[in-house]
């Protein structure tokens, strides 16, 4: 029988919340293998289609797009659940998985109401995975964020209400920037979660706040959703080639300057973002197939990365760079680990960021868009 991946995680989260010790962390990790095995077995088509007031409501549509961002997002979930089995708080499972299935709902997505649903309920729960950090600045940093997400839910709702008052059909296609208001509100509010400047405080002041766990979870979900809908929706918006290149040059900027290990990772996520938004924007095959390589690529290497710093943060409980040292003799394996990611990141040769960076400038090189390579090729330095 064929499940919808998020249902699956929505089973899980449920029992997780009811269950303790052994039987959760089994179960835990059962039900997201169960929802990646799900994701692999869904074959390609519509499924789920409701009729609201003459639109079709489409709940599960597979394609080779939304197919292989269904697969890295539940393989994270899969990776992620293991990284916090540790955790002995039921509602931060249930919150990780309901995010997580959030995600799902809006790459499995067919229609925009639908679309909605699953990016709200990402904003609430990624609220409460950044409070369960505990402490008084992560309270701050949620209140400041959510916030933001409701903005950025505003504009795209109202984009969506304007979309179907105006006649236009709810169906997840393409749209143009230019034609018309709703569809530049519906930009506005995904490029909130893309956090793309001016719009990307929130992310940089929240996920260095949240739970080790949560922080994994989060750099997977929002900005590649937001992703997602852009590789899906403005192909070849040529202001989001700028915008993702000077993007990927202030993310970087901005990490070389920071001292505390997580907010350093987060001006990342900043940074290769831009990588992902310049390759929709320049719209050809080659860089749109980069952009959804790179999303990839990054949801992987990023996990890593902060798995490592969530690791030398609870044994040393120190995030300055300042204050860190000798780890390599004192955690050898999650420096090796880090590593790893760390030349990922960095697009050294033979790692997978090396492979999908790539993929982007050559795009830009062979459409004559020398400035956004050069920008991009001086992010990645």
């Amino acid at each position: 029988m064929l499940l919808h991946p998020a249902l699956v995680l929505i089973a899980a989260a449920s029992f997780a919340a009811i269950t303790r010790g052994r039987a959760r962390q089994v179960s835990l990790v059962l039900a997201t293998l169960a929802a990646l095995i799900a994701a692999f077995a869904l074959p390609d088509g519509d499924r789920g289609v409701v009729e609201l007031t003459g639109q079709g409501l489409v709940l599960l549509r597979v394609d080779p797009v939304s197919r292989f961002f269904g697969l890295i997002f539940t393989a994270i979930a899969f990776i992620g659940t293991i990284y916090g089995l540790h955790i002995d708080r039921g509602g931060e499972h249930f919150t990780k998985l309901i995010y997580a299935a959030g995600a799902l709902t809006v790459i499995y997505a067919g229609d925009w109401l639908t679309v909605f649903a699953g990016w709200e309920l990402m904003a609430v729960t990624s609220l409460a995975l950044i409070w369960f950090g505990g402490t008084t600045r992560a309270r701050m940093a949620g209140l400041r964020y959510i916030y933001v997400h409701l903005t950025g839910g505003s504009l795209l709702f109202s984009g969506i209400a304007l979309l179907w008052a105006s006649g236009g059909e709810l169906t997840l296609t393409r749209l143009s920037p230019g034609t018309g208001l709703a569809s530049g509100l519906i930009l506005a509010g995904v490029l909130v979660n893309a956090a793309v400047p001016p719009v990307h405080a929130w992310l940089t002041d929240a996920y260095p706040e949240a739970s080790v766990t949560g922080t994994v979870f989060l750099s997977a979900f929002t900005t590649k959703t937001a992703v997602y809908l852009l590789i899906r929706v403005f192909p070849g918006t040529e202001a989001l080639m700028w915008a993702g290149a000077i993007m990927a040059v202030y993310g970087a900027l901005f990490a070389v300057l920071e001292n505390d290990i997580r907010r350093l990772l987060s001006y990342h996520i900043i940074s290769q973002v831009g990588y992902m938004v310049a390759g929709v924007g320049m719209g050809t095959a080659l860089a749109v197939n980069g952009a959804a390589a790179h999303a990839f690529s990054h949801i992987l290497y990023k996990a890593l990365l902060l798995m490592g710093a969530g690791a030398v943060l609870q044994a040393t409980g120190r995030n300055k760079l300042t204050e860190l040292g000798g780890l390599a003799r004192s955690m050898p394996g999650v420096t090796m680990l880090y590593l790893i990611g760390a030349c990922s990141i960095s697009g050294v040769p033979l790692f997978s960021g090396f492979v999908s960076k790539s993929l982007i400038v050559s795009a830009a090189s062979e459409h004559g868009h020398v400035m956004v390579e050069w920008l991009l090729i001086v992010a990645s330095v």
